[in-house]
Parts: C-alpha cells; sequence; structure tokens
C-alpha cells in the first residue's frame, strides 16, 4: 500500500488542520497515511513513505518556524530519488513574505532529487470552503503522481 508521510509546524492550529484535511484527502484516495507533528520525527522518516508532505507555517517576516529549522536543514542531506513530494502551509498576506517557508521547503525537497507532486498550496490563515478544496486537489495530485 502506498505511504504518505505528512509533517506539520503549527503555532495557531491553522496548519495542523490543513495537515488534517491533506491527510484525510489521501486516505480517502486509499492511501495509508502518517501525521507527525515535526518535533516528534527525523527528516530521514520520509524515506519509508512514497508520499512526503510538509505544511509549515511562515513566522514574521519569512522566516521558518523555529521548531522546524532541523528538519528543513536534515531534509537537504537526503537522497529521496523516486519519492513524491508536495508542500503546503498557512501565511498572514500582512506579511510582505507571505508563506514564504513553503517556498522554502519546496526549495529543500528540490535538492532530495524527490519529484514534485502537486503545486504548492498556501491558504491565508485558516482553511475556508476554496482552500479545502484546493488541499484535496493537491492530495489527489501528489496519488496521481505515485502511480
Amino acid at each position: 500500500m502506498t505511504l504518505a508521510k505528512i509533517v506539520y509546524a503549527s503555532m495557531t492550529g491553522n496548519t495542523e488542520e490543513i495537515a488534517d484535511i491533506v491527510a484525510e484527502a489521501l486516505e480517502n484516495l486509499n492511501i495509508e497515511v502518517e501525521v507527525d507533528e515535526c518535533t516528534q520525527v527525523d527528516a530521514e522518516d520520509f524515506q519509508d513513505a512514497d508520499i512526503c508532505v510538509v505544511a509549515t507555517y511562515t513566522y514574521g517576516e519569512g522566516d521558518l518556524p523555529d521548531e522546524i529549522v532541523d528538519l528543513y536543514e536534515e531534509l537537504q542531506e537526503l537522497d529521496l530519488s523516486g519519492k513524491v513530494y508536495g508542500v503546503c502551509g498557512s501565511g498572514d498576506t500582512f506579511y510582505e513574505m507571505y508563506c514564504k517557508s513553503v517556498d522554502d521547503f519546496d526549495a529543500a525537497f528540490a535538492k532530495t532529487g524527490a519529484t514534485k507532486g502537486a503545486e504548492n498550496v498556501k491558504v491565508e490563515m485558516a482553511a475556508e470552503e476554496e482552500d479545502i478544496e484546493n488541499l484535496e486537489v493537491f492530495a489527489k495530485k501528489l496519488a496521481e503522481a505515485v502511480e
């Protein structure tokens, strides 16, 4: 069975909810899903998965959340050739560097040799109906990229 590993960082719960929406959409496509908070895993845990997803928020003026920096740095050292990845997350358009951490993780995954399975999804604060639809499409594209 295809395994998806979703790792998230969430301060207010918005990004955890995003991770849960993607997880549910993948489960509905008959994919086994593991969801973990970023402080509970190592980047190398992605090596056991077919689909690798990071859901992160962006802190302040475009900074990675402190709790996910180690994962970000470790990720860039991995060879994830043959894996499919996707990145999603939340941010606040009040800041100039809206959802920059999503783009940072996209670049980190690209260095691993993994294949980008879906375009990044950026959510303004909490997921609303349109965001949920976008996240479901994101999950569907990731699943299709593995097949």
